[in-house]
């Protein structure tokens, strides 16, 4: 062989070396995405099994405020739903939804000392309080995943690799509008 043939098998060997390299990047950034949505998925399961135990505590305070609790339900039904689907957007409008009758529910509760003072309900308010806090938190890393995930397959030589082996864009996971606006504390409590 040659000293032009060797050299050319040389070049051939680092750049295969290089797309492999590209290749299983784009594959650990698919899993990331993976990953950190089935932290989420957890997250929303503990807090969909929770629900039901602080509306049926409410339920025997609150008589008058069926409509809350029914609100509350049909949100934590919605959720459940587009996350078995891994909808991004309807996740996040479902969240929005949920959110805002939870905010709701646990304003209403202050109309009602029994229910603030009975610890099933405190424990149940703390608990749900906490994974929202957690949900937000796995939610920022989700979007970073995802953000890593779709610059890398836009950008060149990555991009080459990522649609040859039809790896594609992920969803973000962003609330509703209403979910991002002010709330009205003084609206929360007069309802």
């Amino acid at each position: 062989m040659d000293t032009s043939t060797l050299v050319i098998l040389g070049v051939l060997v680092v750049l295969i070396g290089y797309a492999v390299l590209i290749y299983n990047n784009l594959v650990s950034l698919k899993h990331a995405v993976s990953q950190a949505w089935a932290n989420i998925d957890v997250l929303l399961k503990q807090r969909h099994d929770e629900l039901p135990k602080l509306i049926e505590t409410c339920k025997q305070y609150m008589k008058y405020e069926r409509e809350t609790l029914e609100a509350v339900m049909r949100a934590r039904s919605a959720v459940a739903e587009a996350g078995e689907r891994g909808d991004m957007g309807a996740l996040g409008e479902a969240e929005g939804q949920l959110r805002m009758g939870l905010g709701r529910l646990f304003a209403l509760a202050e109309a009602y000392p029994e229910l603030k003072a009975n610890q099933s309900f405190q424990h149940l308010q703390t608990r749900i309080s906490a994974l929202e806090n957690s949900i937000a938190d796995r939610r920022e890393f989700y979007n970073a995943a995802v953000n890593a995930n779709n610059v890398r397959i836009e950008q060149l030589p990555d991009l080459l690799i990522a649609r040859a082996f039809g790896f594609g864009p992920a969803q973000l996971l962003e609330f509703a509008d209403t979910e991002k606006a002010d709330v009205n504390v003084k609206a929360l409590f007069d309802t």
